[in-house]
C-alpha cells in the first residue's frame, strides 16, 4: 500500500534521470522535489522536511556515500541509495554510511516503488507525528501538504491553474523552472502556450507579492525561467 502524499527528494546529477524518477514518482502519488548535486540538496533540507531521500551514489564532486554520512548527522531522514555499482563492497560501503537500502542500476522502476513503501512502512509514527510543510513568503504562506495559500487569518483563493503552479515551485523552492517545463508540467505542450503561462505567474504573484511589479518571492530569473523564493 503506498504511503500517501509523501514527499521524496531525489539526488542524481543525471537531468534525463532525475526527471523520469520524478515523474513515475508522481504519477504514483508522491510529492517529489529534485536535486543535481549535493549543494543543491543541502538548500532544499535546509528549507524543507523530507519524508525519505533517494539519492545516486556516483555523482561529481560529494558523492552520495559521502552526503549520507553528512546527512546521518543532523538528519534521520530515510535515504535510499541508487548506483551502477552492484558489488558487495560498494553495499556495505552505503549501509555503514547510514543507508536504509541499496538499489543497484539498472533497476525496474517497480522494484523502486516496492521498496521506498516498504521503507515508509517502517517509520509510520515518525512520519504522522512530522510538522506540516509550510513555505513562508513574507505575509503569505502555503501549505504544501494542503495545497492552500493564506495571508494571515485569510484563505487566498486558487484558481486551478495557480494551485498547480504552486505545487510545482514548492516542489524546488530557490531553484529556477523553464517556462518550457511550466507549460508541460501543466499539460500543455504548445509552445503557443509560452505566453500564457507568464499571465498565469502575473496573475500569481498579485495573490503573493506585495508589489507585483517588484516581486521578491516568485523572481523572473533571467535566461532561465521563474523561482519561487521563500523566507
Amino acid at each position: 500500500m503506498m504511503q500517501p502524499e509523501a514527499h521524496l527528494l531525489v539526488v542524481d546529477d543525471d537531468e534525463r534521470i532525475r526527471g523520469l524518477l520524478q515523474k513515475f514518482l508522481i504519477r504514483n502519488g508522491f510529492l517529489v522535489s529534485v536535486a543535481r548535486d549535493g549543494a543543491q540538496a543541502r538548500r532544499l533540507l535546509g528549507g524543507l522536511e523530507f519524508d525519505m531521500i533517494v539519492m545516486d551514489v556516483m555523482m561529481p564532486g560529494d558523492d552520495g556515500i559521502t552526503l549520507t554520512r553528512e546527512f546521518r548527522k543532523k538528519m534521520t531522514t530515510p535515504i535510499l541509495l541508487l548506483t551502477a555499482k552492484g558489488e558487495t563492497q560498494s553495499r556495505i560501503e552505503g549501509f555503514e554510511a547510514g543507508a536504509d537500502d541499496y538499489l543497484a542500476k539498472p533497476f525496474e522502476p517497480k522494484e523502486l516503488l516496492l521498496r521506498i513503501n516498504a521503507i515508509l512502512r517502517r517509520i509510520p509514527q515518525a512520519r504522522a507525528d512530522a510538522p506540516p510543510k509550510v513555505l513562508h513568503l513574507g505575509a503569505v504562506r502555503y501549505d504544501m501538504d494542503r495545497g492552500e495559500l493564506w495571508r494571515g487569518p485569510d484563505p487566498v483563493r486558487l484558481t486551478a491553474t495557480e494551485a498547480a503552479l504552486m505545487r510545482i515551485f514548492s516542489a524546488q523552492p530557490g531553484n529556477p523552472v523553464s517556462r518550457e517545463k511550466l507549460v508541460s508540467d501543466l499539460g500543455r505542450d504548445d509552445a503557443a502556450q509560452d505566453r500564457a503561462a507568464d499571465v498565469q505567474i502575473n496573475r500569481l504573484r498579485r495573490k503573493i507579492e506585495d508589489d507585483p511589479k517588484q516581486p521578491r518571492y516568485l523572481q523572473t530569473v533571467r535566461g532561465e525561467g521563474y523561482m519561487l523564493q521563500p523566507d
